[in-house]
């Protein structure tokens, strides 16, 4: 049987003496049982989530209450202001 001790430095934990391992060759997890934690296998169910809908592309789902900062919307108005006043140059008076 492996005797078990850790670095006071670091934490880690080191084996001395034979390494234990599972009847299918795997190192166990420490902690782990004899019979290891069986993975959960089946049908997984499928949520129809109306945000993933493949003719959205943009849309994100936000945590209830989320609005986004005043400051977007005065940016995009400035920025669609001054292409518009750039684009009016290009036509006389």
């Amino acid at each position: 049987m492996s005797t078990a001790s850790s670095d006071p430095r670091t934490g880690q934990l080191s084996l001395t003496g034979q390494i234990p391992v599972t009847p299918t060759g795997q190192i166990p997890i420490a902690g782990q049982a004899a019979g290891g934690v069986r993975p959960v296998t089946g049908q997984i169910s499928v949520v129809n989530d109306p945000a993933r809908r493949p003719d959205v592309l943009l849309r994100r789902r936000m945590p209830p209450g989320h609005e986004i900062s005043a400051w977007w919307m005065i940016g995009a108005f400035v920025a669609v202001s001054l292409g518009v006043v750039g684009l009016m140059t290009f036509f006389p008076a």
